[in-house]
């Protein structure tokens, strides 16, 4: 079985990023999807592929992988109450 390998980063939006500690994206980014949800968490894993397979062995709606160089792949899903969960295999 597949396992999350630990936690790749929790995000979320904020009116004024620049002054926190946390790294949160601006208020009105796209990358969440859903403009009314406020964070996204994001699962590292060893084997997206797999995780993939498994979720949707599950039936877990889970989109198609993609990958982005130099940091790795990447895939999103959610959760009962739509808020984004995305999951990521490092490069």
């Amino acid at each position: 079985m597949e396992k999350v390998a630990g936690i790749g980063g929790l995000f979320f939006r904020a009116h004024d990023p620049k002054p926190t500690s946390f790294s949160p994206f601006p208020e009105t980014t796209k990358y969440f999807g859903d403009p009314n949800k406020a964070w996204m968490v994001n699962f590292r894993v060893h084997d997206l592929d797999k995780m993939v397979a498994q979720l949707r062995a599950a039936g877990i709606e889970v989109k198609a992988p993609e990958s982005h160089a130099g940091i790795g792949r990447f895939t999103r899903l959610h959760d009962p109450e739509g808020n984004p969960i995305e999951l990521w295999q490092p490069a």
